[in-house]
């Protein structure tokens, strides 16, 4: 049975929304996963796509999640369910329910591995076995059966914790305190990464683009499919915490501001990773491998390496958790809606399914590494595929379409803030038009369905 709760709780300050909203998008999407999809799609050419895309489509469906879930202060389910009743528009919250508990799981695997190193570089740095190097040492690990789980399942717990705890005192408060600590760590270690001899071929990869490479489809595939993946968009977290927002708050500003800080960051990262790894000849294509095989032996081999392999996972680590709060938060929301539960129940309840159902991402790298499911892949992949590569397309084109053509226009653009301006009017043909068409064009590239049609 569904009851509406008495209080809807809300967050403290404008600041509070945004550092959490920023903090909701900063986490491994930025370090660990743009590094990688970088150094694989061509660098600066990647690079301009995914800034296109952050501001032709990420932006304006950043706002929608915050308009909607504004407006009807309710979890992502409950917010299609209170401004469009009865209608299928809430198949795009139930997505944002699911993407929630399929990205946590796999992404809480992943999250471990950091923690594990960070509590390596505490005691010393991780040591290779007698004879092998960093990446028999990463291999021994995470192809365990279960020794990763344990960093699984403590990165699961601290999330847990922050959400059990509440909006204001668990949300708001851990990202206050852990997004300006990421800001400066990111900036100390990127400052310290242009005194490295491989600065300017790192500057050159990020900022002088190949336009040879904007040939590839790939390119754009992976451009918005990390957009999504970095700004957290189509999960639902952006609707719930807009949800905890006051009505007398001004929208536009926010979605900017999060959106800029959010790419900000994660170009830093780059300069913090790509110098080290132009340094010592390593391929910047080194794959999803490049922050737990790659850096640690660079780490190994800089000045100050120990220091800087500390700093670096524990900024991953508690970028790591940020997100995670976010997509818990999501899935929590709508049990306390839908179940009638306290947060306290519904965190501990649907943390420990969505550890559960990490365990078989984990168990892929070792002993369930001969299952594959999706298209070849194997079992954390296809996950990843299917969350960043459909339920979140799909996602966000339903926000997209929802505040473009199955809300009032007057309404959608009183609920945003922009009122009936020449900005908020763009906004509403963008997301009618422009945005739907590039999501399903994407959409199709990257289930293959493009080429079958074509």
């Amino acid at each position: 049975m569904s009851t509406q709760p008495t209080a809807r709780e809300q967050w403290n300050s404008r600041l509070g929304f945004m550092l959490a909203a920023l903090g909701s998008a900063v986490g491994l999407g930025n370090i660990w996963r743009f590094s990688y999809v970088a150094g694989e799609s061509g660098g600066a050419a990647f690079l301009l796509i995914y800034l296109l895309c952050i501001a032709a489509i990420g932006i304006p469906i950043l706002m929608a999640e915050f308009t909607i879930g504004r407006r009807a202060q309710q979890d992502v389910v409950g917010s299609f369910q209170s401004i469009a009743p009865g209608k299928p528009w809430v198949i795009g919250g139930f997505l944002g329910v699911a993407s929630a508990f399929i990205i946590l799981s796999f992404y809480g695997v992943v999250a471990g591995w950091s923690l594990y190193y960070f509590t390596q570089y505490l005691t010393g740095g991780p040591q290779p076995p007698a004879g092998g190097d960093y990446g028999d040492f990463f291999g021994q690990f995470h192809t365990a059966t279960w020794f990763p789980l344990l960093w699984q399942f403590l990165f699961m717990f601290m999330v847990v914790a922050i959400v059990f705890v509440g909006v204001k005192k668990g949300i708001e408060k851990s990202n206050k305190i852990l997004m300006p600590l990421l800001a400066i760590l990111v900036l100390i270690l990127a400052g310290y990464g242009m005194t490295l001899g491989g600065a300017g071929e790192a500057l050159s990869f990020l900022f002088a683009p190949d336009w040879s490479a904007l040939a590839d489809p790939g390119i754009y595939l992976a451009a918005l499919s990390q957009a999504f993946f970095s700004l957290s968009l189509g999960m639902g977290a952006l609707i719930t915490y807009g949800s905890y927002l006051s009505k007398k708050e001004k929208l536009p500003g926010a979605a900017v501001g999060v959106a800029s800080m959010d790419s900000l960051f994660a170009i830093v990262a780059g300069l913090m990773i790509f110098p080290a790894v132009f340094t010592f000849g390593i391929a910047p294509d080194s794959g999803p491998g490049l922050v737990f095989v790659t850096l640690p032996q660079v780490f190994s081999d800089l000045n100050m390496g120990l220091i800087y392999g500390l700093l670096f996972f524990f900024l991953l680590t508690a970028a790591a958790v940020s997100s995670g709060v976010s997509l818990l938060e999501v899935a929590v929301a709508y049990f306390m809606r839908q179940m009638n539960w306290t947060r306290q129940k519904a965190s501990v309840i649907i943390g420990t399914i969505i550890f559960f159902i990490g365990i078989p991402s984990s168990l892929g790298f070792g002993a369930w590494s001969g299952v594959t499911l999706i298209g070849g892949r194997d079992i954390q992949d296809s996950m990843d595929f299917l969350a960043s590569y459909i339920f979140l397309p799909i996602g966000g084109l339903i926000i997209a379409l929802f505040i473009g053509w199955g809300w009032k226009k007057s309404d959608a653009l009183e609920a945003s803030n922009f009122g009936d301006s020449l900005i908020g009017n763009i906004w509403i043909w963008i997301l009618r038009i422009f945005a739907p068409a590039a999501i399903i064009l994407v959409f199709l590239g990257s289930t293959g369905l493009l080429d079958l049609l074509f």
